[in-house]
């Protein structure tokens, strides 16, 4: 599998780069996101794992550009972030961010991070492969063959976890899915995200679909109303 590595320090790329090429996967580098976006256009890896605090474009802007393109939807994007940076975290899940990986990190925990995080995208395939099929809802419709969604007729493009989210909910409507449930059907039982996450994603969501589509049933988790 495609591992695309983006950070302004070279020994960062070199250590990374050596231990997960050595564990078998095909690594590209670059040192910033104007090269990390054109690398991930032209290999289109299964993950790309960003650094925050990178001159120019940083990180956070990086994921979004990689976010708008239709060809990465599969793609898992993960950010470097030292210890304690909350706000680097949630800034990453807003750009869409499936995870981080906290530096520094032991090259041995890296690559079964690495591992993990591809666990989660072949399963993520599987599930796409077994269900083939559209949820059809008033002005809503969700192909999970095609990945698309269709609000009023209108083709609405999201990111891989916020449909994976609005699809989990929209299959049982008005069904109250409690966050424990969320988190493992959408990001896997090795998460290492919290509640916080759902939260940004249920926003972002009600932003695009319309905010009355989405309750929260405070202290248990989300369900999505059906008009």
């Amino acid at each position: 599998m495609k591992v695309l590595i983006v950070d302004d320090e070279s020994d960062i790329l070199e250590i990374v780069s050596y231990n997960l090429e050595s564990a078998g996967y095909e690594v590209y580098t670059a040192s910033n996101g104007i090269e990390g976006i054109a690398l991930a256009k032209e290999q289109q890896p299964q993950l790309i794992i960003l650094d925050v605090m990178m001159p120019g474009m940083d990180g956070i802007e990086t994921c979004e550009k990689l976010r708008a393109l239709p060809q990465l939807d599969q793609t898992i994007i993960a950010f470097f972030t030292a210890r304690g940076e909350d706000y680097s975290q949630m800034a990453g899940f807003e750009a869409g961010a499936d995870d981080y990986i906290t530096k520094p990190i032991k090259p041995k925990i890296l690559v079964s991070k690495v591992k993990s995080l591809l666990r989660r995208f072949n399963t993520s395939e599987q599930k796409e492969e077994s269900s083939i099929e559209s949820i059809q809802l008033s002005n809503l419709e969700i192909d999970r063959e095609q990945y698309e969604i269709k609000l009023k007729g209108k083709v609405i493009n999201l990111p891989r976890k916020e449909f994976e989210l609005l699809a989990l909910l929209a299959s049982k409507p008005n069904k109250v899915f409690t966050r424990e449930a969320i988190l493992d059907h959408v990001w896997g039982n090795d998460v290492v995200v919290g509640g916080r996450t759902i939260d940004v994603h249920i926003r972002k969501l009600r932003e695009k679909i319309g905010d009355k589509r989405f309750k929260t049933v405070k202290g248990v988790g989300y369900k999505f109303v059906e008009k």
